[in-house]
């Protein structure tokens, strides 16, 4: 089977500015803090520990006993939380939104990383201790983005309406739902867990983010998973004074615009808004607007004095939920956190943020792109070794890879290079014919240098569509390895659902993918089933 390795760089997969990062361009240094090494966790240990305010600790472990109460935990998550109240304890935090049954598989491979590393960091530095936290994306009410998965190429949605924060949404109506999905998954025994599973989740839970937790925790518990819902009162008092300098000086708006006008090479993740911040109550999610010494809440009828708004802040902090800009802010105030692991689209826009951190004098954690997998089974993998494909060549476009296998495949050159190399030659002569007799004659060659080029061209073309036609056979068996491997032209960890593959591989799934997984390497993880 193939064997060769393929970064993240050359994968094709990968914006420019993450690229960047990872080859640690200079230009980038004053975006990020330390670069994710195991060596530079020593002084980010030292700065979070000397900046963390450890009265949060506090909060923090009475709240996550509280999320945990009415569920059953390991004793290494149980020890997990209480180690959070001392103070040589730190987390390493991966964020997720709450799709339905995890929704694409990078959901595991998100929490996989962040076990991974803080197994790594205890090995390193004994004397600390390191916890992985899942951090739920309870306030986020895009539910279009999170009401469905995809299973063995179809679409699984849950068909509700949702306005509010997703993590308070109501499971009611996923009977119908699971009813339709476990037909497809069949009667092995696989596929029996994975029912037990999905109805213990969320048909014996009332909201999304208990559902969410239950299904989280029976993945990971035995690996000390500790799974937060920051949609909570008790945690927000922490960030009272951070949303009041938001509503009063906006200093998220300032600092990110400064730092995203020099983003001159790169595309811009996310931009920010006057104010960052949401209120939110069952129902409801809207923008905080600021207009006429007034602020409203966008689309409602809501509004409040600049008074008024800081007395409900005091009274009720959980009716104010940061968005993307002020989130990272809010979970580095919370948690004694040394390193977020997310994707390379969130990377991108931690990188805008950093500015604001030092303008709020809050420790800017490590960022670290996340484990990207590529699983095979041993059919596809033998299939690849067949038809003499390396992991490379599946990762290009379907046209590229064609041309390329046709070329290969081919009894004779298709490549007409060097006839015209030969013609270029032969022009040659003819333009020093030209310079010694009429200049006008320069014209006339160059009009038949082009003719004839563009000949060749066409014959070229010609040719390369004639092998297609004649090895097709071959070359659809290539394109329905590189759709199998691919879906939707698309990263399999982007598109498929963590149970197409357990009903394969089983309880043994999260294991080998806990073996394998090195979150400090930044190639694609080529994993066999």
């Amino acid at each position: 089977m193939p064997t060769d390795c393929i970064s993240y760089q050359t994968s094709g997969y990968f914006s420019r500015l993450i690229h960047d990062y990872l080859d640690q361009k200079p230009a980038l240094k004053p975006l990020y803090n330390y670069f994710p090494t195991l060596e530079n966790f020593e002084k980010q240990i030292a700065e979070k520990a000397a900046n963390f305010d450890h009265n949060n600790r506090i909060a923090l472990v009475e709240t996550l006993k509280k999320q945990y109460h009415h569920i059953e935990i390991s004793d290494s998550t149980k020890q997990n939380i209480e180690l959070l109240a001392l103070s040589n304890t730190f987390t390493i935090t991966t964020g997720h939104q709450l799709n339905l049954f995890s929704g694409p598989l990078y959901f595991l491979y998100k929490i996989i990383s962040t076990i991974n590393l803080t197994k790594e960091l205890k090995l390193k530095y004994p004397a600390n201790n390191f916890v992985p936290v899942y951090w739920m994306a309870t306030e986020d009410h895009d539910f279009e983005e999170i009401n469905y998965f995809n299973f063995k190429g179809k679409k699984f949605r849950w068909n509700k309406e949702s306005t509010g924060p997703v993590g308070r949404l109501s499971t009611e109506g996923l009977a119908e739902f699971f009813e339709i999905y476990s037909k497809e998954l069949g009667s092995s025994t696989n596929a029996g867990v994975l029912k037990k599973l999905f109805e213990e989740a969320y048909l014996n839970h009332e909201s999304l983010a208990d559902a969410t937790r239950f299904l989280a925790n029976s993945l990971f518990a035995n690996y000390g998973l500790v799974i937060l819902d920051a949609d909570d009162a008790n945690l927000k008092q922490a960030f009272i004074p951070y949303i009041k300098e938001e509503l009063q000086q906006q200093t998220s708006f300032k600092a990110v615009q400064e730092t995203i006008s020099q983003f001159q090479n790169y595309t811009v993740q996310v931009n920010p808004r006057e104010i960052n911040l949401f209120y939110i109550e069952d129902d409801l999610r809207e923008r905080i607007i600021f207009e006429n010494d007034k602020y409203f809440v966008n689309n409602t009828k809501i509004s409040f004095s600049k008074e008024e708004i800081l007395k409900k802040l005091h009274s009720n902090p959980e009716k104010f939920s940061p968005n993307v800009i002020m989130r990272p802010l809010y979970q580095e105030i919370i948690l004694p956190n040394l390193c977020y692991i997310g994707g390379g689209g969130e990377i991108a826009y931690w990188l805008e943020l950093k500015s604001f951190f030092d303008a709020v004098k809050i420790t800017f954690p490590m960022l670290l792109v996340r484990n990207s997998v590529l699983l095979s089974t041993e059919k596809q993998a033998k299939k690849a070794d067949k038809l003499n494909l390396t992991w490379a060549s599946l990762f290009t476009k379907p046209a590229d890879l064609i041309n390329v296998i046709t070329h290969k495949l081919s009894a004779f050159p298709i490549d007409l290079t060097p006839q015209k190399e030969a013609l270029e030659k032969q022009f040659e002569y003819l333009y020093e014919l030209a310079q010694q007799t009429d200049q006008s004659f320069t014209g006339a060659v160059k009009a038949q240098e082009v003719k004839q080029k563009k000949g060749l061209d066409n014959l070229e073309k010609r040719l390369l569509k004639a092998q297609k036609r004649k090895l097709d056979s071959e070359l659809q068996r290539v394109v329905d390895l590189q759709c199998e491997l691919f879906p939707n032209q698309s990263l399999q960890e982007r598109q498929t659902n963590f149970s197409e593959f357990y009903l394969e591989k089983g309880e043994q799934l999260i294991p080998l993918l806990i073996q394998k997984l090195k979150p400090l390497e930044t190639n694609f993880n080529i994993i066999t089933i």
